[in-house]
């Protein structure tokens, strides 16, 4: 509710300020480089009403209102500065370049002009804002919501400095004890429980931060916390080490306060995330469309292949944890599973002579493009499994929940270097892959992998 506020406040901003950039603009043009009186003729009532929209459209799409209450005033000056730049290029080419002017020049100084302007007022609109916000931030209860996992010395120095700094906008709710010794931090802060309610404190509490006061050294123990703390829309800080000093990994924008390694949730900009769900959106559209015919032959050849419904549907866990229902073309001969959940292997009995050609060349999958545009899936990203094997994965390797973050995909880099798992050990095998793929995630090896997915298609190589 508090994001959603502050979104709408400064959405209204950037169309006022928006709006007010072109209007200066428009007199500016007129007064200045094509020397007559201002009037106010269509063209600037159409760009004082349509204009701002168009820019709302690049905000979107730049992530200057995703973790809104994350904000800060050079961050905020950065974003208009990038937007400003290339929102101008793309107005100059669709709108000024038919401008009736007396030479060149006066493209040159009509660009300039928008960039500046558009800049300006955005940015001095914005900050105010930011201030606005962070004042808010700062008063007492308004703060996020943050949990402290450990209890020892260096909890206590961590806590003392946090409260101590002046521009301190964490909102303490208590601590986590992490063994039997360290609970010297009880005397200031409120001791919540041991790390075997961790989950369920998260949820209770509504955590947005979480600071791990513990070495960083201790690895096993770390990454087991992180694994249960990371759903993607904590804020998780670590202690750092010598090493992650040396390497550059310290989060440094904030002066005051303590020294920590805020862990990146997502190595992806925000502006490539919506780019590949559009590039989702349109790609499963038109497979959708140009796919029929293969379709209507996988529906026909699953028919008189051995009785039983075309679709195959399964309960799978996607973002978030969050369960859906898988859409495949069915392979396998009816009720394939009475006695339980089971892994295909390279020679099961279980699959269909047609169900077995589908596999290799991957369509029994094509179906997805669909759950692809119910937002359930994306073409790209983790494999969606079974709760059943989850629960058998996450005791040998924690890491699998890092998977869930995102939307699991068509295909996978471990799907394309590894294929079908039989059995769990080889689910760990590929989930390393997709574990690479989560911490390089980028438009471009998206494409690389559909690039490889298509190839596999072609050859009938799917294993």
């Amino acid at each position: 509710m508090k994001d959603r506020f502050w979104i709408a406040f400064l959405v209204c901003i950037d169309l006022l300020t928006a709006s007010a950039s072109w209007s200066l603009f428009f007199l500016i043009r007129q007064v200045k480089i094509e020397e007559k009186p201002f009037h106010a003729d269509q063209n600037f009532w159409l760009g004082v009403i349509l204009l701002p929209f168009f820019w709302l459209l690049f905000y979107i799409f730049q992530g200057t209102y995703h973790e809104i209450r994350r904000l800060f005033r050079l961050k905020v000056i950065n974003l208009s500065l990038a937007a400003s730049f290339f929102g101008t290029i793309v107005l100059f080419f669709t709108l000024l370049l038919d401008d009736k002017v007396r030479s060149y020049q006066n493209y040159y100084q009509l660009t300039l002009w928008l960039f500046f302007i558009h800049l300006s007022i955005t940015a001095l609109g914005r900050i105010i804002f930011t201030t606005l916000l962070i004042k808010y931030i700062r008063a007492a209860g308004h703060g996020f919501k943050t949990l402290i996992i450990g209890g020892n010395e260096k909890a206590v120095e961590i806590y003392q400095e946090l409260l101590a700094a002046p521009n301190m906008i964490n909102d303490f709710v208590g601590f986590i004890q992490v063994n039997g010794r360290d609970n010297l931090l009880s005397s200031q802060l409120t001791h919540i429980g041991k790390l075997d309610i961790l989950e369920q404190a998260l949820q209770v509490h509504q955590v947005e931060e979480v600071i791990i006061a513990i070495e960083s050294s201790d690895h096993n123990r770390l990454q087991s916390i992180m694994a249960r703390v990371d759903n993607g829309k904590i804020s998780i800080r670590v202690l750092p080490d010598m090493y992650s000093i040396l390497a550059g990994s310290v989060d440094m924008t904030n002066i005051y306060g303590a020294l920590l390694i805020e862990i990146n949730p997502d190595v992806m900009p925000y502006w490539q995330r919506a780019i590949k769900r559009l590039m989702d959106i349109i790609l499963s559209l038109t497979a959708i469309i140009f796919l029929i015919p293969f379709y209507i032959f996988s529906a026909f050849a699953v028919k008189i292949s051995s009785p039983g419904p075309i679709f195959f549907l399964q309960e799978r866990v996607g973002r978030g944890g969050r369960y859906f229902k898988i859409i495949k073309f069915r392979t396998m001969y009816l009720d394939s599973e009475k006695t339980g959940p089971q892994l295909s292997s390279e020679g099961d009995l279980r699959i269909t002579p047609i169900g077995r050609f589908m596999r290799k060349t991957r369509l029994d999958e094509f179906p997805q493009f669909f759950n692809v545009l119910l937002g359930q899936m994306s073409l790209v990203g983790p494999r969606p499994e079974r709760q059943f094997y989850i629960d058998q994965i996450v005791v040998l390797e924690p890491q699998y929940i890092h998977l869930t973050r995102v939307r699991p995909g068509i295909t996978s880099w471990g799907q394309v270097k590894f294929g079908y798992a039989e059995n769990v050990e080889q689910m760990l095998q590929r989930m390393k892959f997709d574990l690479i793929y989560m911490k390089n995630r980028s438009i471009a090896l998206d494409i690389k992998i559909m690039f490889y997915t298509v190839i596999i298609v072609f050859k009938a190589q799917g294993k």
